[in-house]
């Protein structure tokens, strides 16, 4: 923090607000707009609300209990940081990176995270209810016991990463992957799952009640004694999973592809159900079920008319290019509002 406040007084002299921080005054709102490297300050508990943070380096960072509500840090970089019980709700991130972060019980409700990077990072218990996160990377991260209600997750990735007992109930999820997450006790009812990739989950009692599976895969994961009542499972590919004791009662399974599948032990199952989803000989039904036998996709041929042959021509030599001067040395700079 010292090379922080000194770099802020020399580059821009603000004499009154560095004097203040440097006798120990946490109050830093004065100060909204932040560039350049802060590698492992100290600003735990600083008050940095409203502040605008562009490009910023806050890697191994300690800002535990630091508020950044409503603060703008856009392509900023938290590498390794620690932001335990930080508050970040309403806050822009976009590009930000926060891989190996502790975000341990922050609050990032309501908050901007398209497209930030949030791998290996630590979010158990954190707050995500209501963020945007479009886009965001997720992979390998701790999410145990967090809560994404509401979020929007089009598309977000959360390969390999430990969701257990996370709250995403009515999240927004299009297109998400969720490949070899860990999802055990997860609650993601009513969760829009369109086109979502759980395939190699281990979702063991995880609900999805009322969810949106359409056109999902499903496949090669373990969904033991996990709900799918009254959930939209239509097209969605169960191939190879296992699914002892799990309830499918109401659950739409139209042209729902059961290969390999094991559902002898699954309840809530009827006729009409298992008659509308397709299956193989591999495929095991409850006691006095059966599995309807959909034949194999047709390949069809198409024979187009020859295409004309690939002449080589030689690549025209690159014009050199004249290197970039190096950048000049960046540092911490305030505004005073």
């Amino acid at each position: 923090m010292t090379r922080f406040l000194a770099a802020t007084a020399a580059l821009v002299a603000i004499v009154p607000i560095a004097g203040r921080a440097m006798a120990g005054e946490k109050e830093i709102r004065r100060q909204d707009s932040f560039g350049g490297s802060c590698v492992k300050c100290e600003l735990s508990g600083r008050n940095m609300s409203g502040a605008r943070i562009i490009g910023a380096n806050f890697s191994g960072a300690t800002m535990m209990g630091a508020n950044l509500r409503d603060a703008k840090f856009l392509a900023s970089v938290f590498v390794g940081a620690d932001l335990t019980k930080a508050d970040l709700s309403d806050s822009a991130m976009t590009g930000a990176n926060f891989s190996g972060a502790n975000l341990t019980s922050a609050r990032l409700s309501s908050s901007e995270a398209n497209g930030v990077v949030f791998s290996a990072a630590n979010l158990t218990r954190a707050d995500l209810s209501d963020a945007q996160a479009t886009g965001a990377n997720f992979r390998k991260a701790i999410l145990v016991g967090a809560v994404l209600r509401s979020a929007t997750l089009h598309g977000v990735v959360f390969d390999s990463a430990d969701l257990s007992r996370a709250t995403l109930t009515d999240v927004e999820a299009t297109g998400a992957n969720f490949v070899r997450a860990r999802l055990t006790g997860a609650n993601l009812r009513s969760a829009e799952l369109t086109a979502a990739n759980f395939s190699r989950v281990d979702a063991q009692g995880a609900v999805f009640q009322d969810a949106d599976l359409s056109n999902a895969s499903l496949s090669y994961g373990t969904f033991s004694h996990a709900s799918f009542r009254s959930a939209d499972l239509s097209n969605a590919n169960l191939t190879g999973s296992t699914f002892d004791g799990a309830d499918f009662r109401d659950a739409d399974l139209s042209r729902t592809a059961l290969n390999g599948v094991d559902l002898s032990n699954a309840r809530g199952l009827t006729q009409d159900q298992m008659d509308d989803a397709c299956g193989d000989s591999r495929t095991r039904a409850p006691r006095g079920l059966t599995v309807r036998i959909c034949s194999g996709v047709r390949m069809i041929m198409r024979h187009d008319a020859p295409k004309p042959a690939m002449r080589m021509v030689p690549a025209m030599p690159a014009v050199p290019v004249p290197p970039v001067p190096p950048a000049e040395p960046r540092y911490i700079i305030s505004i005073q509002r």
